[in-house]
């Protein structure tokens, strides 16, 4: 008998049913909804605040990460994981030529991008933070 070692919270032993699978997707597009905001009002915060001249040079580039944060990632994201829940939709229609395969590697890889991105983004946010305490 071979023994399957888990290696993240994205490995199962058994395949996840589709219907948990939707639901994590779901909790993504959540997530990233939240994080959008929370984006937007990071980026009002640092730009109501004057910066003196040895702030600007830190500052600026942390907006400007704001910003592309804010439009190629979540909207990226969030549309990819739409499409991939309409892959879902099709799969349970019954259409034919789609493999639940397919989905569920899709599903792996996106869960494996929101990890990374949101290490990503408690980066930026401990960024802002440090920011603020000094005000």
């Amino acid at each position: 008998m071979e023994i399957k070692k888990l290696i993240s919270q994205t490995d199962y032993l058994l395949p996840e049913k589709l219907e948990g699978l939707h639901a994590q997707s779901s909790g993504w597009l959540n997530t990233l909804a939240f994080w959008k905001d929370e984006t937007r009002f990071f980026a009002k915060l640092l730009r109501t605040r004057n910066p003196g001249d040895s702030d600007k040079n830190t500052l600026i580039p942390v907006l400007e990460n704001l910003e592309h944060l804010h439009q190629m990632l979540f909207d990226y994201l969030s549309e990819e994981i739409l499409a991939h829940e309409r892959l879902l939709s099709r799969i349970e229609m019954g259409e034919t030529g789609i493999a639940d395969a397919e989905y569920r590697d899709t599903h792996r890889k996106l869960g494996t991008r929101m990890l990374e991105f949101e290490n990503d983004f408690r980066k930026l946010k401990k960024t802002v933070f440090e920011h603020a305490r000094h005000w």
